[in-house]
């Protein structure tokens, strides 16, 4: 059960994030900008005068996609203050800055209010991160304009999950050279479960850049990545449909041997089809 007495608004609790995003941005080019916006078109559509909130938004790069794929006005958010001067950095190669703006604020934190609700709302592969996913997804679900659209990923739950969680709290604490060492074991690792399942390591490589990632800096993030909650696409309906969300697009990930090298991240694309309710936090979404 995920323990909440610590602050999850403090950085400090969290994986360096952004430090890695900083790295990865460094990498950013024509290809990769397009395959973000190949991503993100296929989560959420046409964004042609449309609002969107980036919650969770690291690089940048689903931001500034979402400026490419038209977006009236994106607001990129990230509890991480890296992030987002990562994000504020790649943003500003857009060249229009009337048409976004980038804030360091957690997700608990963002309120209607304030800020007003957005006709995308997106978040991918962050609120697994948060320390307290379900509470996450809550508040995330409340910046959704009515009749707009909320798409998430989120890890796949797995048998080992409870080792991964248990692993990246210990990467946290290994040190850089400790942390070299577990990348290498595990680089060495998911190689040969690749040859013996009959892939290739290097497509694999290959295939990662063309959706626009880097292996090293994935590893990393995969090892480090703590706080870590995961769930299944039944748990995501479950929550979401009594607050008035209709799944309108599903793409689950294939994890194979049981998530003994690690899981993926499945995602959804919901909308707001009626007056939101307040989110169900009960005990069945306090888990893993």
């Amino acid at each position: 059960m995920t323990n909440r007495t610590v602050d999850l608004t403090d950085r400090a609790t969290h994986f360096d994030f952004g430090k890695n995003w900083a790295s990865y941005s460094r990498l950013v080019d024509r290809d990769r900008i397009e395959a973000a916006v190949d991503s993100v078109r296929g989560l959420v559509g046409d964004l042609r005068g449309k609002t969107f909130l980036d919650i969770g938004s690291g690089s940048g790069l689903f931001s500034l996609s979402a400026l490419h794929l038209g977006a009236s006005h994106v607001t990129a958010t990230d509890i991480d203050e890296d992030s987002t001067a990562t994000t504020r950095s790649i943003l500003q190669s857009f060249g229009d800055p009337t048409r976004w703006t980038a804030e360091r604020i957690s997700v608990f934190d963002l309120t209607p209010e304030v800020s007003g609700t957005f006709d995308v709302v997106y978040s991918w592969g962050v609120l697994h991160h948060t320390g307290s996913m379900w509470p996450a997804i809550g508040a995330a679900s409340r910046m959704v304009k009515p009749g707009g659209l909320f798409a998430l990923a989120l890890y796949e739950k797995t048998p080992l999950c409870g080792f991964w969680r248990v692993e990246k709290q210990a990467y946290m604490k290994a040190g850089k050279l400790g942390q070299k060492i577990l990348r290498g074991f595990y680089v060495a690792v998911y190689s040969a479960g690749l040859i013996v399942t009959g892939r290739n390591p290097i497509a694999k490589l290959r295939s990662q850049r063309q959706r626009g990632m880097d292996s090293l800096l994935d590893v990393h993030d995969w090892l480090g990545g703590y706080p870590y909650e995961s769930c299944i696409k039944e748990e995501i309906s479950a929550f979401l449909s009594p607050l008035g969300f209709t799944a309108v697009l599903e793409k689950p990930v294939r994890v194979r041997a049981g998530g003994i090298l690690g899981s993926g991240c499945s995602e959804l694309s919901a909308t707001l089809s009626r007056s939101r309710a307040t989110p169900p936090f009960l005990p069945f979404f306090t888990g893993v």
